[in-house]
């Protein structure tokens, strides 16, 4: 049988008693059936000895010699901060004995309650232990998506982390334009824009000219035609100030019809 798993299927089956599951990595049903169709063949050939089982490296071996060089490559270059939070979670996961002693496979909700009890024992915030949580998580489903694992259990996080949250307020707001104007006007306009139109900043980075109606509303619209969500597509009325920005970049680019902002 196939079943789908968020955007992709997967298969799962009983050969010789045993139950094989993996995911085809498609989102075509057709496809997940014929790769279940091709494993079945494959194994009633003798070409896939299912008997053979993975070698399952534990938690701790896993995260120093394949997690935390794959983010050190990805990531210390591009988003340091990022290759930081994997560095410390590696380093946090391979302290603590019980839980790095186990094999990826054995890693499930009670273990993880264990090492959440353990650190906040230790006087670790819950959003600290949290932030190691996630890490693992992301170790486990890349173990799934290299082929160690064939799939992952539901990790779940503790309760009652406490979120930063900061809205900026107009003073602030007032602050940083002046001092964007000094050193860097665009990336003001840039934050002006996204202030007073609410876009997303991918949506506000796919602004096209063809989508900016000038005569709509008392200072123009912007149409945004797809997005995040189904209720991303939708008519934007422009302020006065986000008009002055975007009609000063347009009559700079030389008033075009079409094409990026």
């Amino acid at each position: 049988m196939i079943y789908k798993r968020g955007k992709v299927y997967w298969y799962k089956f009983t050969w010789d008693g045993q139950s094989i599951r993996k995911s085809t990595r498609q989102g075509n049903d057709k496809v997940a059936r014929q790769m279940e169709a091709a494993h079945r063949t494959s194994l009633a050939k003798g070409e896939v000895g299912i008997r053979e089982k993975k070698k399952i490296p534990t938690l701790g071996a896993f995260c120093k010699n394949r997690l935390e060089p794959w983010a050190k490559s990805t990531f210390e270059t591009t988003t340091p901060n990022t290759w930081f939070w994997f560095r410390t979670g590696v380093k946090v996961i391979c302290e603590d004995k019980p839980l790095s002693a186990l094999l990826l496979n054995e890693v499930n909700n009670e273990s993880l309650s264990q090492f959440s009890a353990r650190r906040l024992e230790h006087g670790k915030k819950i959003s600290y232990v949290n932030s190691t949580i996630r890490v693992i998580r992301r170790a486990l489903h890349l173990a799934v998506e290299w082929d160690i694992l064939d799939s992952v259990r539901p990790i779940k996080q503790l309760s009652g982390e406490n979120h930063r949250d900061h809205v900026v307020t107009p003073e602030e707001q007032r602050q940083f334009l002046a001092l964007a104007e000094k050193h860097d006007p665009e990336i003001g306009h840039v934050v002006l824009c996204l202030v007073e139109t609410g876009l997303r900043p991918e949506e506000f980075y796919a602004m096209r000219w063809e989508n900016i109606n000038w005569i709509n509303g008392n200072h123009g619209s912007l149409f945004v035609p797809h997005g995040k969500t189904a209720a991303a597509r939708r008519t934007i009325f422009l302020s006065p100030s986000v008009r002055f920005v975007l009609e000063c970049r347009w009559e700079l680019a030389g008033s075009p019809c079409e094409g990026w902002v």
